[in-house]
């Protein structure tokens, strides 16, 4: 039990560690979605150039 807001924010000498973890846990969460929304715009468009490449394959010969 804490007594003070203070006391919790310390966490009994381990604030660093348990605000660091958090801190890190916060991060990846919302760097996550963003970089696999980023990686899908990549192969969709990756997709899409092989798709119109193809497409003149074919069309040439």
């Amino acid at each position: 039990m804490w007594n003070s807001p203070s006391e919790f924010f310390a966490m009994g000498g381990y604030a660093l560690y348990v605000w660091g973890s958090f801190g890190v846990c916060a991060v990846a969460f919302v760097l996550e979605p963003w970089l696999v929304r980023l990686r899908h715009r990549s192969i969709v468009q990756t997709l899409r150039r092989q798709i119109a490449a193809e497409k003149l394959e074919l069309e040439s010969k």
